[in-house]
């Protein structure tokens, strides 16, 4: 919790503090966009892994079985993509670009506008599987 308390901190004093070059604030708002978005959908990776172990009781080969095991392959799917998806910016980005607002080359200014939209993909995929296997769950209780 410290940790993401000083990672708003670094990102708030490094946009307020470039506000004299608008190609770069753009550039660190954007950076701001995508960090804010995984650290939205982190806290939900337990809630994921809590969901496909109760699934994971109810799912077997018969129809009934079969949307159990359904929804649990949505939410390992949105899993790994989030896995994925932070090895694959940490690879691209640097801490001093995430955290201290470093200035992006020209290839990483595009890198990161690819990086917001699969962000925005990964909170889909996220926030629908675990919506969709709660639904499930519940029509269930409720029969």
């Amino acid at each position: 919790m410290r940790n993401i308390a000083i990672l708003f901190i670094t990102l708030f004093t490094v946009a307020t503090s470039c506000k004299n070059n608008e190609k770069e604030t753009k550039e660190e708002t954007r950076m701001e966009r995508v960090v804010a978005a995984h650290d939205e959908l982190m806290p939900k990776m337990g809630t994921i892994g809590k969901l496909i172990n109760t699934l994971e009781q109810k799912a077997d080969s018969t129809a009934h079985g079969q949307k159990y095991k359904m929804a649990q392959d949505d939410l390992k799917d949105a899993y790994n993509y989030m896995m994925d998806w932070m090895k694959g910016f940490g690879d691209r980005f640097d801490a001093d670009e995430i955290m201290e607002g470093k200035t992006l080359t020209k290839e990483k200014e595009t890198w990161l506008i690819e990086e917001e939209e699969k962000v925005n993909i990964m909170r889909n995929k996220i926030n629908t599987s675990i919506a969709n296997a709660e639904a499930l769950l519940k029509e269930e209780s409720d029969d």
